[in-house]
């Protein structure tokens, strides 16, 4: 039986725990002055995966956050995975280093294709894909811009060259706790023969269990996020239940 994973999400701005609405900047609630006591938290209640995003990197293009990330890494005893602004092998060199399990390359699957194809052959595993699509098309730069490539040729293409995770992110479901495009994740998870996380609009425990429907098919989490910082989904709970 594949697993499925919970991954509870940190997004990091200014060092602190946020949430934005659909990537907007001018829209943040902060949660936790500390991103390492939220991420404790969320070990202490059955994460067993944790999801970082340096949002201030996904801004400025290279990782900002080092050193609440290491600090997280250090400072948890379950995984790690973080996407935002990784463009250059050294800066996936320096976020493994720091401890982190698992870097999550976004734009720059789009962008440098050199630099992914290098990555994901150094470091097989240790890479996940992130595709955010709007409409079906891949959105690059923070969502700021829409690309002309499908989400599912990407995924094709890039599991070709030794990528063995896609983390899916419909923009239109994002903060919204509208559910997740199932159809689209599970079309995705086909399409690549490789395992998708489900990202994005997760926000009751109807949505995971739904998810978790798939999991044969390669569906093999999802990232929560704003649904555990309002309540409206328990992680222990979750855990539980998906068990």
């Amino acid at each position: 039986m594949s697993s499925f994973i919970l991954y509870p999400a940190i997004d990091i701005r200014g060092g602190k725990c946020v949430r934005l609405i659909q990537g907007d900047y001018s829209q943040e609630t902060v949660y936790n002055d500390s991103p390492l006591e939220a991420a404790k938290a969320w070990e202490a209640q059955g994460g067993s995966y944790i999801h970082l995003v340096d949002l201030d990197g996904a801004k400025a293009g290279h990782p900002v956050n080092d050193e609440v990330i290491g600090a997280i890494a250090s400072g948890v005893n379950v995984p790690v995975q973080v996407g935002g602004g990784l463009r250059t092998v050294g800066d996936v060199k320096r976020l493994l280093s720091l401890g982190v399990s698992r870097v999550i390359i976004g734009t720059a699957a789009i962008e440098d294709r050199a630099f992914t194809e290098e990555v994901l052959g150094t470091y097989g595993d240790k890479i996940a894909i992130g595709i955010d699509a709007r409409n079906g098309y891949v959105a690059t730069r923070g969502w700021l811009e829409t690309s002309e490539v499908k989400a599912e040729e990407l995924a094709k293409e890039l599991a070709s060259k030794g990528a063995e995770t896609f983390i899916f992110t419909d923009i239109s479901r994002d903060g919204m706790m509208q559910g997740p495009n199932v159809e689209a994740i599970v079309a995705l998870a086909k399409s690549s023969g490789k395992i998708v996380i489900a990202s994005g609009g997760v926000s009751v425990m109807d949505d995971l269990v739904r998810l978790n429907q798939y999991r044969q098919d390669g569906v093999g989490g999802a990232i929560v996020g704003k649904a555990l910082y309002t309540g409206s989904i328990d992680l222990a709970e979750a855990v539980k239940t998906l068990k």
